[in-house]
């Protein structure tokens, strides 16, 4: 899943990335910004995961939550991927009713098998 979000956050990349991103989005499915969404975001800085200076990596969190994604992939580690912050997130996911979501870098994905 990609969300709206990343649609705009990639446009000032550079254009290799942006064709990876194109080529990426194939693949995906495009989750676009809820009310629930913007909620859990709300609960995210409430709580002081993260500050309002932040609000978008929360939302990023929040839309994957709420749309049942099981993982993120991120290489935000200041807001993000972080030891601290993690567990953060799962607490408010499951206060709020949402499954606990797991956050990894793609060093931490990528299949070194093959």
């Amino acid at each position: 899943m990609i969300s709206s979000v990343v649609s705009r956050e990639i446009q000032p990349a550079p254009e290799k990335i942006k064709d990876f991103f194109k080529e990426m989005i194939t693949y995906a499915e495009l989750v676009e910004i809820t009310s629930p969404a913007l909620q859990l975001r709300q609960a995210y800085i409430d709580a002081g995961v993260v500050t309002k200076k932040s609000m978008l990596d929360a939302l990023h969190v929040a839309l994957a939550s709420v749309s049942g994604c099981s993982m993120i992939v991120s290489w935000n580690f200041k807001h993000i991927v972080h030891f601290q912050k993690i567990p953060l997130y799962r607490a408010i996911n499951v206060v709020k009713g949402y499954a606990q979501i797991d956050i990894y870098s793609p060093l931490e994905v990528i299949n070194y098998e093959d």
